[in-house]
């Protein structure tokens, strides 16, 4: 009796963690496209406006910057937009860790 509940507890253990990975797994897969825009956004946006700057032309590129801070015309981003690239940035880098680093445990295993 006590081995079966054993064996119950390990295998709704192995369940829930096979059911978390997945989960992380679906997270990132939903993030990932998401992500894109605002972090392409940003990079292109911050690379111009040095270009912009190293020329002596800020003053006429000074929309760049404004985009790159999650100002959007009438809706103005600039408190959150920050914030939120960069927990959806360190997400999709711990996540894509963790998914790679599994991936790799599993593959030594196999491989001993």
């Amino acid at each position: 009796m006590l081995t079966d509940t054993f064996f119950h507890h390990h295998n709704q253990t192995n369940y829930l963690m096979a059911n978390q990975k997945l989960n992380v797994r679906r997270l990132h897969r939903f993030l990932a496209p998401i992500m894109v825009l605002p972090l392409l956004l940003t990079l292109t946006t911050g690379v111009l406006f040095q270009f912009a700057d190293l020329t002596d032309q800020e003053r006429q590129f000074r929309w760049l910057m404004a985009l790159h801070t999650g100002h959007f015309g009438a809706l103005n981003l600039s408190v959150i937009y920050p914030f939120l690239n960069a927990l959806g940035l360190l997400f999709l880098v711990v996540s894509g860790f963790s998914m790679w680093w599994q991936g790799r445990r599993r593959t030594d295993r196999a491989l001993s």
